[in-house]
């Protein structure tokens, strides 16, 4: 007998193909609760095959009560830190027997409102989610009682569980380790200040100039998205005037965007400006010359969102991964 052409393939076509009822052809897809000859198995998965049939995941869902999907959103995919952790999350939700779906904002905190409704819509079974700004919908998502963890910095007193690194600390190793150098002429690229990740990064470089009894100069902080051009336009307006003599940036992508305005303009890197950079990636090693970065724990990260989102609903609370410096030749060493 050929496909059914002119309509969806139901259960009960397989169980006519098959011979037998369409409680058992059930019983062989969702593998009981009954047990099936193994003689009848066969003929119903030899109809499965024949037919095309494909059983109705929302309608299982629906009778489950799960529909093994995690949703993820992120501030903007493009970005290859986000990227990354969007792929080691994947991974890790795979290996737990879900899939993922993802949204990304690109830096639109209204377009995530719209992200975060969708997601919850299709009753996704838990939500990881990175905010833009550090506003998170936490309203929206408490009212759901969709499981959520963030991976974020945020206020300790949200009643949301979180993973995340302390952005201002690790700025301020990142200073400290150009200090270390002996550079005193310090500048910084920061993401846009109304981002409250930005405004930590850019205390934790105050701070450190502040340690060493240094007067940040003003005139070396430059405002520019998180962005390759970004970063290009701010070296460009960095090399305008008297420049720093080394330079953290917020993030990599300002970093490689600077690199590629200081080539143009034939300035070696590290030895007429040095470069240290957050949120580095895999990338960072393989730029001209390889840029020292901080870099957060993005594996063990995800494996703990998953891990959190597999218990049901969380706990709230804050868990707190250590980033590391991975030095290369950008900031001076060897």
């Amino acid at each position: 007998m050929e496909k059914p052409s002119t309509q969806r393939v139901t259960r009960a076509d397989v169980a006519r193909i098959a011979g037998t009822s369409v409680a058992v052809v059930s019983y062989v897809i969702n593998n009981g609760p009954r047990p099936v000859a193994g003689a009848t198995r066969q003929r119903v998965l030899a109809a499965i095959a024949q037919t095309g049939y494909r059983p109705n995941d929302i309608a299982r869902a629906l009778a489950s009560g799960s529909t093994q999907t995690y949703g993820l959103v992120v501030p903007d995919i493009a970005n290859p830190f986000f990227a990354t952790l969007a792929k080691a999350l994947q991974q890790e939700a795979f290996a737990c027997g879900r899939v993922l779906l993802l949204g990304d904002a690109g830096d639109n905190r209204q377009r995530e409102y719209e992200l975060i409704n969708h997601l919850l819509a299709r009753r996704v079974d838990g939500l990881l989610y990175t905010s833009v700004d550090r506003h998170p919908w936490f309203e929206v998502i408490r009212a759901s009682g969709t499981p959520c963890v963030m991976i974020d910095t945020i206020d300790i007193q949200s009643d949301i569980c979180a993973i995340r690194v302390d952005e201002r600390d690790a700025a301020r190793q990142a200073t400290r380790h150009l200090l270390q150098h002996g550079y005193r002429d310090i500048g910084i690229f920061i993401g846009p200040l109304t981002m409250l990740n930005a405004q930590d990064r850019l205390n934790g470089w105050r701070d450190a100039l502040q340690e060493a009894g240094i007067t940040p100069n003003e005139r070396w902080i430059f405002e520019v998205p998180y962005t390759r051009q970004g970063g290009y336009q701010a070296a460009a307006a960095m090399l305008a005037g008297p420049r720093p003599r080394a330079l953290f940036t917020s993030n990599e992508q300002q970093a490689i965007g600077c690199l590629s305005a200081l080539a143009e303009r034939q300035l070696r890197v590290p030895e007429e400006l040095a470069i240290i950079c957050f949120n580095g990636t895999q990338q960072a090693e393989f730029c001209v010359p390889p840029l020292s970065t901080v870099e957060q724990p993005i594996g063990k990260m995800a494996k703990r969102a998953i891990a959190l989102l597999a218990q049901g609903t969380p706990a709230a609370h804050v868990d707190e991964f250590t980033f590391q410096l991975h030095i290369r030749r950008s900031c001076g060493c060897q």
